[in-house]
């Protein structure tokens, strides 16, 4: 008998600022992030993940951590899945409602260089969500340039709900971008990035488009 074994992995990237879902958490500023991920053989999985924020445009502390657990596999070569729960913590916000949490599921789809995925993600009625919910629905496509370290990168995502800077609740956020892999586990990647807002002038845009570069690495 075969015996179930478990891969932990881990990652790090600095970016130029955080975005989520095409809103700026960090201020603009400079953003460390991390995680790591322990990955069983049948496919569950369960990991952690953390990001710097800045407190005084965000609102949130000047962290938030994630902390995540799913089940992951494979219908078919070419076509994927993935399904899970997600939590979102802020330990260090000032007082009030700010942590929530949401379930996720994704069907991934590869054929040679070319790989796309749609997913959704569903956040419940939570005092932090103002007593209301949020779905969350998007498209990733990734397109390796063969024999070159260069992958083309596109998202288009859409939401309905209370995480936006819409006066209807409702958004659209996207990127296009280029990732290259340096060295080993290292890589580099630039994206163009944006989302939909009413936002009045003269109050910082959480949602203006921008250039985001980031660093990382994985183990």
């Amino acid at each position: 008998m075969q015996r179930a074994r478990s891969k932990f992995s881990a990652n790090v990237a600095l970016a130029s600022e955080y975005r989520f879902r095409g809103i700026d958490l960090s201020g603009g500023d400079i953003a460390v992030q991390g995680g790591f991920d322990i990955n069983h053989s049948s496919g569950l999985y369960v990991g952690v993940w953390g990001s710097n924020l800045d407190d005084d445009t965000v609102g949130y502390g000047d962290m938030e951590l994630d902390i995540y657990a799913g089940f992951s596999g494979e219908f078919s070569e070419g076509l994927s899945f993935d399904i899970g729960g997600i939590a979102y913590l802020y330990p260090d916000a000032g007082a009030g409602n700010f942590d929530y949490f949401e379930v996720y599921g994704s069907v991934g789809f590869a054929i040679g260089p070319a790989e796309s995925t749609i997913g959704v993600a569903y956040a419940p009625d939570q005092d932090s969500l103002g007593g209301t919910d949020n779905f969350y629905i998007y498209y990733d496509w990734s397109l390796g340039i063969p024999e070159t370290p260069l992958t083309l990168t596109a998202h288009l995502g859409y939401t309905d709900g209370f995480l936006t800077f819409t006066n209807d609740g409702k958004a659209f956020d996207w990127s296009i971008g280029l990732e290259a892999a340096v060295y080993g586990p290292f890589s580099a990647s630039v994206a163009y990035v944006g989302a939909e807002d009413d936002i009045l002038p003269g109050n910082y845009d959480f949602a203006d488009d921008a250039i985001v570069f980031t660093l990382s690495a994985s183990f």
